[in-house]
């Protein structure tokens, strides 16, 4: 049903409880017999199944944890924090990097009965002290670089033990000091086992795109319900790799990664630079993958630049023959349009000649599932990237939803759409198009915080979930855009700000940070930053001296390229959401950073107010 028209929401439900109900019995038999009551007994019992297998490493040459020591390690830390006070009920704070040692402590946690939350390593001062306010620690788990940072947060003086994972200062505590502490009346395995479902599995603090970090509180029985659900798509394994490179205060991939390796004993590879992400990939060969649209974009970026960089005209007229023949396979299958004998065969002659050795140039060509979402991707990067051969479903969700609460079955993607509602999920459209969410995944709430709690899911448990959205005949949900966000124009156009961004993204691999502006306005502009990768290889395409996005953004061959894009991307879109004036900006937008939360989404009025001059001057 189209978003604004009139009938029944229950008359819309059906294609997603016609979907629902033909996954009862594999949730049921999911939840009885597959999944464990809590995040401790299914650590348990993966250690038990797999001891002599590797569940965490770095990139190589950097070490590794089986599942045994993992066990162990997690057995002497929880005995080593329950020694420093930590009980059941309380919480610990943990800012770290990608590095194994949040597992250790993150588990070792959880099995004392504490709450462990992680806090965005970009956060400032003020924000952590917020974070410290709301969820009453005593005790900090961190690396060396962020001491200062923490101490300075600590206003309150309410931090007793600040552990330190690389070393030990003379106010800290090293993780062998924090096992030296251990409690010798602490019985683990009563401790673990005492854990419930209902019980509190981590606060995960939003990262703040308007106002202060709210804490989102999850419990046990949240994210095991997120993972009988997703099972539906996927059937993760211990024989899979991961790699964790997004920060793991992001619940996409602290659920992804870190749950993941609990519940379904995956091997997590822990990357913590995520600009070594290219260069880890070929080494680790991951077989489940997880990115945000922007890593995606990068991806394509890279790709047709291997492309435009290949100087013999035969070779490349094959990879863009090959590629192209790999998009209009994706796109047949997404619209559910036969592919005919010819193409088929030609598909198959691109496979074997040129996608299967892109691919394996990535470190991509074993990734049976990946995912994306934290933002709508724009579909024809998705196309592109599934004519690679990379099977990426892109889902839709929440931090309040426990992650996914739709998602593309892998056998049946379609382009534009994040999927269906995943199995005990119900998901409706509200009468002003906003898509509601109930079920299982639903979070407990906001902590300290009952008001907005209240405002956020409503007397019937529905989450409103602040997305604009509608559901199709078959159950498929597309987002609009956050309802708070949509551009209205001086002439009472609505608009979709994400739908113009990411049409300039595909048009313009060039570009990293594109915002849209046309809120009360008579038409749309932009502010464009660029890409310091991109611009490296085009420098060295162009034979430039200097590869910086501030000397490139002023230089006439780029500008050039962006004004050439921006016309492609004005192509994709309708006569009012096309962009008739933009900005190059000389700075570099970096997440976390003043312009982008730690997830790279936009912090639309920050910009609005830093870049107010640059913006009025497109108006004049």
């Amino acid at each position: 049903m189209p978003i604004g028209s009139s009938g029944s929401l229950d008359r819309e439900r059906i294609p997603v409880t016609r979907q629902l109900n033909s996954t009862t019995d594999h949730l049921e038999r999911s939840t009885v017999t597959a999944h464990p009551t809590t995040l401790c007994e299914a650590f348990q019992a993966t250690a038990a199944r797999h001891p002599e297998k590797v569940a965490l490493r770095g990139p190589a040459g950097s070490g590794s944890v089986t599942w045994s020591e993992y066990a162990s390690r997690v057995r002497k830390l929880a005995a080593g924090f329950a020694g420093l006070g930590v009980q059941p009920g309380d919480t610990v704070a943990l800012m770290l990097t990608n590095v194994m040692e949040f597992h250790l402590a993150d588990t070792a946690i959880l099995h004392t009965g504490a709450t462990p939350f992680s806090i965005y390593n970009t956060f400032t001062a003020e924000q952590v002290s917020h974070l410290f306010g709301n969820a009453r620690n005593r005790v900090v788990v961190t690396e060396s670089q962020f001491l200062d940072k923490l101490r300075a947060a600590d206003v309150r003086g309410q931090i007793e033990h600040f552990v330190c994972v690389d070393g030990a200062f003379d106010y800290t505590l090293s993780l062998d000091d924090v096992e030296a502490a251990a409690a010798a009346d602490f019985d683990f395995d009563a401790t673990w086992r005492a854990v419930r479902a209902e019980d509190l599995l981590t606060i995960v603090y939003t990262s703040g795109t308007t106002g202060a970090p709210k804490g989102v509180e999850l419990t046990h029985a949240n994210l095991l319900a997120e993972f009988a659900a997703v099972e539906r798509y996927f059937t993760p394994s211990s024989d899979d790799r991961v790699v964790s490179y997004l920060p793991d205060a992001h619940l996409a991939n602290r659920a992804f990664c870190h749950y993941n390796n609990l519940i379904e004993g995956v091997q997590v590879v822990a990357v913590a630079d995520p600009k070594q992400l290219v260069a880890t990939l070929p080494e680790v060969r991951p077989t489940l993958f997880l990115g945000v649209p922007a890593i995606w974009y990068k991806i394509k970026a890279g790709i047709e630049a291997i492309v435009a960089a290949e100087k013999s005209t035969p070779k490349r007229r094959l990879l863009q023959w090959a590629i192209g023949t790999g998009t209009e396979v994706a796109r047949r299958r997404s619209d559910r349009r036969p592919v005919p004998p010819a193409l088929r065969i030609q598909h198959g002659l691109a496979e074997r000649l040129v996608l299967r050795t892109l691919r394996g140039r990535m470190g991509m060509d074993q990734v049976k599932a990946a995912l994306t979402g934290a933002a709508p991707m724009a579909p024809d990067a998705l196309a592109f990237i599934l004519g690679l051969g990379i099977p990426v479903c892109e889902a839709w969700g929440m931090t309040e939803s426990s992650a996914a609460a739709t998602c593309n079955p892998p056998d049946a993607i379609r382009i534009g759409t994040v999927g269906i509602a995943v199995p005990g999920t119900e998901v409706r459209v509200a009468a002003d198009g906003e898509l509601l969410v109930r079920g299982p995944l639903v979070m407990r709430g906001y902590r300290d915080q009952p008001e907005q709690t209240a405002e956020t899911i409503d007397a019937d448990g529905w989450l409103h979930t602040g997305d604009i959205g509608s559901i199709d005949a078959d159950g498929y949900v597309r987002i609009v855009d956050r309802k708070k966000e949509l551009i209205i124009n001086s002439a009472g156009k609505n608009m979709s700000p994400s739908n113009i961004e990411g049409a300039v993204k595909v048009s313009l691999p060039l570009a990293f940070g594109v915002i849209a502006i046309g809120d009360n306005r008579p038409y749309v502009t932009a502010l464009i930053t660029l890409d310091p990768d991109a611009c490296a290889a085009y420098a060295e395409r162009a034979g430039l001296p200097d590869a910086s996005p501030a000397v490139l953004a002023e230089d006439p061959g780029v500008l050039a390229v962006i004004e050439s894009g921006i016309k492609a991307a004005n192509e994709q879109l309708s006569r009012v959401e096309q962009i008739k004036k933009y900005r190059v900006l000389t700075a570099t937008w970096e997440p976390g950073g003043d312009e982008l939360t730690p997830k790279m989404s936009l912090k639309r009025k920050p910009i609005a107010e830093k870049y107010a001059a640059d913006i009025e001057a497109m108006y004049r």
